[in-house]
Parts: structure tokens; sequence; C-alpha cells
């Protein structure tokens, strides 16, 4: 690579399209307002809080000061309910494991509380402020260096963490032996009436759900400190036969999204002190994913749709499911809805292959929702209009539709000479959606190269039949699914075999390498990034075992 003539001029073309601003939808909590920035070539973006959405904005959290090379990042974080403590989450050299400190947002001042061993945790604050519950692993029996171990993450443990206290103290709330790999995630509703207690086994898209009254509670959570009880969770469902995510809820009213009976999702409701019926709020799309519901504004909702690979957005009424507008977009991807619902606002970031992204406010108080832009992204020097975006569908070796982004310059000659980057995914029910890429456009740009995204089975872009299709004993599926859209921007004319480039990462990296396995005379480079290789044995190590 020293040796390459280009390598210097492609560096610096990256670096000066990287160095422009980058912002997050904004999110309230209390009377305040929080947001993420990125100032162009910071290693970690900037947790900033302001007093409304006109004041001027002050730094609350900048990983990039924890450490000299901007490895320390911050993995993730809450803010309690009225907005007086953040609780986040560090994690150092890329490591899973993470290592939570609470901060009183109004001095900036770091508390004592410090919780180690956390790994795959979420942060939720009860309502009154007092603390948070958060998911952790026992403490090994040696002294080690988190992150050297090789042993199998067991017996994942949620706790709950009053502020203030010592770890020892906490509050184990539960936990499940018997079934020593499960992981666990814990939520307290919005209404604050509710602990969400769910399991998960694996990376399939599953769950058990149960549930926790907090306010009927005797003698609150710190009663369990002294009896060293678990909480009294009840079992809503408890069995790994589909997912539950809640959406909503009216007291003991709750509204899921679930994948039961449902490979493309719906919506449910159901009493969960009268379990025994459930009924559809929003039913199963013939066609497109129903990717999230987010409640706001009382009784609406905001419902994204992915429509081969491509969302779409619609308000919808809570109680009944029916379609109340339909909001405008673009072609390309949401990456983020910011909303309560008590607000009477929804903030959604928006990006695409040739959108840097956008950032929407929609006023949901008027009769027909106003969507403006709040914030747009600019990156200095780049023309979208010189550049063009395909959708085109691969039939793959069984004859299945394979969809695929393709991006280059515009009219270029189709004479097989283009060096072309195809990259795939297919795995755990992951869809791979419309993105901006700095590095994929100077080589569009720079290097006359044309850009390729496959979506290939595994993944989750048309639901969870979808994602089986490319699991387990159907994983050749994935290949033949890659191979295949390689073979097409051959015979199209946009490339020959020895100027391909595969680009895959962890289960993508496990892609690449099987098809330069399979297929080496049909690519001329593959770049596998932390790929999933040794296949007879990943299962003994650390996350392997999902």
């Amino acid at each position: 690579l020293a040796g390459c003539a280009d390598r210097e001029g492609l560096r610096r073309e990256v670096t000066r399209l990287f160095d422009h601003p980058r912002h997050a939808a904004p999110f309230r909590r209390g009377d305040k307002y929080f947001h993420f920035h990125n100032s162009g070539l910071q290693a970690q973006s900037v947790l900033y809080v302001q007093d409304d959405l006109e004041a001027e904005a002050e730094v609350l959290l900048d990983p990039n000061t924890l450490s000299k090379d901007g490895t320390v990042a911050l993995s993730t974080y809450s803010i309690s309910e009225d907005g007086k403590y953040i609780a986040y989450g560090l994690s150092e050299s890329g490591s899973d494991w993470i290592t939570i400190r609470v901060m009183h947002i109004a001095d900036r001042q770091d508390m004592p509380d410090k919780l180690s061993w956390v790994k795959f945790s979420s942060i939720s604050w009860t309502h009154d402020g007092k603390g948070f519950f958060y998911g952790r692993y026992p403490a090994p029996g040696v002294e080690m260096d988190a992150g050297t171990e090789t042993n199998i993450n067991l017996n994942h443990q949620i706790y709950y963490h009053i502020l203030g206290s010592d770890q020892s103290e906490d509050i184990l709330c539960w936990k499940d032996p018997e079934n020593p790999k499960h992981s666990l995630g814990a939520s307290v509703t919005e209404d604050g009436k509710y602990i969400i207690l769910g399991t998960y086994d694996g990376c399939d898209p599953v769950n058990k759900l149960y549930y926790c009254e907090i306010s009927s509670l005797p003698h609150g959570l710190e009663g369990f400190r002294e009896t060293k009880e678990m909480l009294p969770f009840v079992k809503l469902i408890d069995n790994f036969d589909a997912q539950y995510q809640v959406v909503a809820n009216d007291g003991d009213e709750f509204t899921f999204l679930t994948n039961k009976n449902a490979p493309k999702n719906k919506l449910v409701r159901v009493n969960i002190k009268k379990p025994e019926v459930w009924t559809d709020v929003l039913s199963e799309h013939e066609r497109d994913v129903l990717e999230s519901a987010d409640a706001v504004n009382g009784n609406q909702l905001v419902v994204c749709y992915m429509s081969d690979v491509k969302h779409t957005l619609q308000i919808r009424d809570l109680i009944t499911g029916n379609l109340l507008h339909q909001l405008p977009l673009e072609i390309g991807s949401v990456s983020e809805i910011s909303c309560r619902r008590e607000d009477k606002e929804v903030f959604i970031g928006f990006t695409s292959f040739l959108s840097p992204g956008i950032i929407y406010r929609c006023n949901l108080a008027s009769t027909i929702p106003e969507m403006k832009t709040f914030r747009e992204i600019s990156v200095p020097g780049f023309d979208r209009t010189s550049f063009e975006v395909k959708q085109i569908f691969v039939p793959s070796k069984d004859g299945t539709k394979i969809p695929m982004f393709i991006m280059s310059k515009k009219a270029i000659e189709l004479d097989g000479s283009h060096p072309t980057l195809l990259y795939g995914y297919g795995g755990f029910n992951i869809s791979i959606t419309p993105s901006f890429s700095v590095s994929r456009l100077v080589l569009c740009k720079n290097m006359g190269s044309v850009v390729c995204i496959a979506n290939i089975r595994g993944g989750g872009e048309y639901g969870e039949e979808w994602h089986k299709a490319g699991a387990l004993a159907k994983k050749q599926n994935c290949f033949d699914d890659f191979i295949a859209c390689a073979e097409q921007l051959i015979s199209s004319g946009y490339t020959s075999n020895k100027k391909i480039c595969i680009e895959g990462g962890s289960n993508g990296g496990l892609l690449i390498a099987a098809c330069i396995n399979q297929r080496p005379d049909l690519f001329g480079c593959a770049l596998a990034h932390v790929g999933v290789m040794d296949m007879l044995r990943f299962h003994k190590f650390t996350i392997g075992i999902f």
C-alpha cells in the first residue's frame, strides 16, 4: 500500500469530505433538550444540553476528552425523568464491557457511583429519580482485564442501583440460573408504573416478557435490599415463539409490536391482567415490513414501514390503528425517531446514499402535520447531482429476486471497465438500508468506481421469512444471492471479475470468506472485516454463543 501513488490523494479527499458538522435529533427530559453533535473529525460525538431549542447548547459529555486516541466510547446512556442526572456507560478500545458512571447535570460533576462488569445493557431510570435498572454479569473469581477473557459470558442478571450507593448494595431484581446463556433487559414504561423484563435466547427476534408493577410494591424497591428477594415479576409471555416490544400502555392496557403469526410484524393489544384476549390493532402488511411504531401526541402513532428496502412514514391512531396521514419522505432511510407520548412534535432523522442527513421537525398539533427541515447536514464540495442511484432486482440461483442498490457517477459507460465495490451482510434479521458514506463517494467520484449494496437473504429486508431463508441449513442462500449479484454486475457491463472487490464485516466477513472460497474466479479482491471465520469453534468464545 505504501507504494500506491493514489493513496495520499485519497486520504486527503476522504479527510476533507469527512470534515463536516453532523447532528442527531434532539430529545427532551425534564425541562431541557439534549442532542449529539460532531464538529467533523471528532472520534466520538459530543452530547449537548440546552434550555430550549433556540438556546445556546452547552457541552454535557465529551467522550473525546477521556482518552488521547479517542478509543473511549459512550456506549449507552439514560437521563432521569426530571433531567437532573445522566447515567452513562463507557467502553474502552472497542470492548463490549462497559463501566457505568453518573453525572449531576446542573454542575457537570461526576458522582461516586461506579458500576463494573456491565455488558449488553440498557439503563432505565425509575420516575422518582432514585435509581435505575441495568444488566451485568457476575464478577469473575480472579483478577483480569475485562475484554481479554475467552470464556463464555454466563448468568446475565438485572440489578437496580440506588443513586449514591456502592455497587455491592445494588438490588438483584432477576436472575435465571437454570438458563445461564439467556440475556436480559429491563425498562420502565413511559408512565413509570411498570418495569418490563425481556429475556432473550441468542439473536433471533423472539423474547419472553414479564412485568412487575412498581407502584404495588409495599416497601418500594428499597425494601428488597433487606429481604434479598427478587422482584415479583408476573409472566405474560413465557416462551420463545415470537418477539414482543412495548409501544405504549394505558394502565394495564398494553400495545405491542410483534411478529406472532406475522413475519412482517403487526400491532396487538392486551390487558395484562386479563391476558387471555389479544386483539389486532394494525394487521400485518401484505408485503411491507412494520419497522417501528412510536406513541406521540396523546393517542397517535408514528409508524415506519420498509418497502423494498426504503422507508415510509405514517401517522396512525393509537387506539384504532387507522391511517391519519402519510408523511412526505424521499427515497432513503429513517435513521431515528425522537418523541414521547406527551410530545406534540416528533423529530425524524433521515439519510440516503446521496443525502448526508436531515433532521425533520414534524408538528402534530395542527390538523395536517407540518413537516419542516430542522437541521440539514452539508458536505462542502459534494454535488449530489453528479451521481445516480439505481435499485435493481437480481434473480438468485433458485429464482428469488434479490434487491441491489447501484451508486455511480451519472451516465457511466457500461463497458465492463469500472472497479466495483460490492457490500453485503445477510444475517441476524438486520436490514442494510440506504445510508451516506463519504469513503464510498470518494471511490465513485475520484476513482470512477461503482458501489453496490446487495440486500441478500438472512437480513430483515422482507421480514422474518427473509431472515430465516438465509439462516442455519439455508445459509448457502446468502452466498448464492451475493454471487448472483456479482455475476449480474458483470453481465450488465458495469465491471469484470478482476475488478470486483467484495466487502463485509462480522457476519458479513463470513459471507466474504465463503464466497471467495466458493468462487475464487469471480472476484479480484476481498475485504473481510472482523469476520466470523471459525464456525466450528466460534460458539465457544465470549459473544459467539449468541
